[in-house]
């Protein structure tokens, strides 16, 4: 047995690798830089982790996700491998630390953002380290042409001269040919070898369905669904709505969205992944690193934003190999109002701008200033005093982020402190003629230790939610308390933070990213165009479209989706019985592709396509997940 082999069945209890895994592990202790483009749950972590383990040093694995990395982290833990994240950390000397245990302390993994390998620290101490393997995830985010374009993914590269020795290996599940040029030529790889897996899934049916009564649709689908199930909704509000209204029809449900407390996250994730619950209701938040292997069935009640979103959420279903259903639920009207909007949504140079000003007037940043302060910022007040759009302005925001103009934090809820300053008797008489404050007090001493003796963080919602009070009924009783000396309180009215990253140069910060904003404007509306297409093209296999999108134009018809199963019964075997005799023949040999068929037969490439729909459909073929046709096993 190989040294990768027992690595795999010492930690992961496996005993065989799955299509390319092995090609891949090798090619990269032969110190080979690599592309790795593999389907969502080809295993592309075990392409790092295993060559990883046998190799000398430390791994970097720079990921964009801070759940993802945490999530690695903690399976790599668990299974008694040192492994840690740069996340979350408050304090110049936590970083130091944890560097300093990648340097001194044997560890095998490090994983942290591309915008934290920026860091002049981090860089200084990555000189240090024993980095003989640099991994890459979700790579696509280096291009411009990706769905998720991430600008400091561009400055990994810079990474090679700290760990000139290092390998790289560049990984993702969705890029298509021209993403795959931009990862290599952005990531500076050495004569890289690319490692592509057919993103065909023989278990998954591909669904779009027309039904204006959508709730009773998804109770239908539901019902008749015995596994674990994702629910993709465009909206946070329509999240708990939906799961409320399944769990009032005996569905247990449970909800999931961005503006969650990370303890709220993991409690709906840990609810779902334990089976508590037997639907999480989500918007795409609930992304990157999800892997459940009893997923039966994805639903998509709107519109996906682009293709690659949508493979990949729908990709998570039927990740234990069984039957599983990605079903696009789509109302009557949807596709005419959903593409005008996500139009109108997309937000141009000029729209850029304006924010960029407003947002520099509302904080009075003079023109050369950097002001380097963090600045509490409320989002809907800055909306309604400029009259703008919400949803246009948090992209903008995203937009200024993303090019590193600002940093802009979100916190979701009123961040508030409190310190009891008097003692119990004093306290009591500060409520004796005014029950709310009585029942406001009592509900924080019985809920926060630790009032009495330190500022203590507290939860307004969570206080007006126990006490079905509103939350500035708590916040006005609590400021009159502190006015009195009785309590130390703080509450900002804020709900996110901007701090800015240059000094303030209106059109020409804004200039220096308009080629890159227009390309990427340009690039959106092709991948919404090409997801109307998928919807309304119903001549031709779900499955196919997807894998032609993604450069895979000799997949076979999957036979499952809604068009096979439609137009089934209607084709006509028109086709000579030697051809069917010489096509078996030649894959009782070796399994071979539609094209490897066509180039060693004498038949055309639609005879030998329709012979192979056909021997499928009578099951005497059967497809790999490479795209191979071969005998199959009575």
């Amino acid at each position: 047995m190989s040294i990768p082999h027992q690595i795999l069945k010492r930690y992961w209890k496996f005993s065989e690798f799955r299509p390319h895994q092995l090609e891949i592990i090798e090619a990269v202790l032969d110190q080979q830089d690599c592309i790795a483009l593999l389907p969502t749950a080809g295993g592309k972590s075990i392409c790092f982790q295993i060559p990883a383990l046998i190799k000398e040093g430390i791994c970097i694995v720079i990921s964009p996700l801070i759940a993802l990395m945490q999530d690695q982290v903690k399976g790599l833990n668990a299974k008694g491998i040192k492994a840690t994240a740069l996340t979350n950390l408050d304090q110049l000397g936590d970083l130091e630390r944890i560097l300093d245990n990648c340097i001194f302390g044997n560890y095998k993994f490090l994983y942290l953002s591309p915008e934290r390998l920026q860091n002049a620290l981090v860089q200084e101490r990555i000189k240090s380290m024993d980095v003989h393997l640099i991994a890459v995830d979700e790579a696509h985010c280096i291009s411009q042409w990706g769905h998720d374009f991430r600008p400091a993914y561009r400055s990994i590269k810079d990474i090679r001269s700290l760990c000139p020795k290092a390998t790289v290996l560049a990984l993702t599940a969705t890029a298509t040919k021209k993403v795959i040029c931009e990862i290599d030529e952005q990531l500076a790889l050495k004569q890289s070898k690319l490692f592509k897996g057919s993103f065909f899934r023989k278990n998954l049916s591909y669904k779009t369905i027309i039904f204006e009564d959508k709730n009773f649709k998804i109770k239908a689908l539901l019902k008749n669904n015995k596994q674990s199930a994702i629910v993709y909704t465009s909206s946070r509000r329509a999240t708990q709505q939906l799961a409320q209204m399944l769990n009032l029809n005996g569905i247990s449900s449970g909800y999931y969205h961005g503006g969650l407390s990370n303890k709220e996250k993991e409690h709906q994730y840990n609810q779902w992944i334990s089976d508590k619950t037997n639907v999480i209701v989500a918007t795409n938040a609930f992304g990157m690193g999800i892997d459940k292997a009893n997923v039966s069935l994805v639903v998509h009640t709107d519109i996906p934003e682009s293709l690659e979103h949508y493979f990949q959420e729908a990709g998570r279903a039927g990740r234990n190999q069984e039957k599983a259903e990605a079903v696009l639920l789509i109302g009557t009207n949807d596709i005419q109002n959903t593409q005008k909007w996500r139009i109108e949504q997309i937000v141009d140079v000029p729209y850029i701008k304006l924010i960029y000003k407003k947002l520099c007037a509302y904080f009075q940043i003079a023109y050369g200033e950097l002001s380097e302060e963090k600045h509490g910022f409320n989002f809907d007040s800055f909306c309604t005093s400029y009259g703008l759009a919400k949803r246009k302005t948090y992209d903008s925001l995203k937009v200024l982020e993303r090019h590193g103009l600002i940093v802009f934090e979100e916190y979701f809820k009123k961040k508030a402190t409190i310190f009891f300053l008097v003692n119990h008797n004093t306290l009591q008489k500060s409520f004796e003629h005014n029950d709310k404050l009585r029942l406001i007090v009592t509900c924080i001493l019985r809920t926060y230790e630790g009032v009495n003796s330190q500022e203590t963080n507290i939860d307004i919602g969570k206080v007006a939610k126990t006490l079905h009070l509103n939350e500035d009924e708590i916040i006005e009783n609590l400021n009159a308390l502190h006015a009195k000396e009785i309590v130390r309180f703080k509450c900002k009215n804020s709900d996110a933070q901007i701090t800015f990253v240059q000094p303030r140069e209106d059109d020409r910060a804004i200039h220096r990213i308009s080629k890159v904003v227009s390309t990427q404007n340009k690039n959106k509306l092709k991948k919404i165009k090409a997801v109307i297409h998928y919807i309304e093209n119903n001549s031709v296999c779900k499955s196919q479209q997807l894998l032609t999108y993604f450069d895979e134009p000799e997949s076979m018809p999957c036979g499952t989706c809604n068009v096979c199963t439609e137009n089934k019964g209607h084709s006509h075997n028109n086709f000579e019985k030697d051809n069917v005799d010489l096509i078996l023949k030649a894959l009782k040999v070796k399994p071979m592709t539609s094209r490897e068929l066509v180039s060693n037969l004498s038949i055309s490439s639609n005879e030998v396509i329709a012979i192979l729909r056909h021997l499928l459909e009578v099951e005497q073929i059967q497809q790999s997940q490479i795209n191979e046709f071969q005998i199959k096993c009575p």
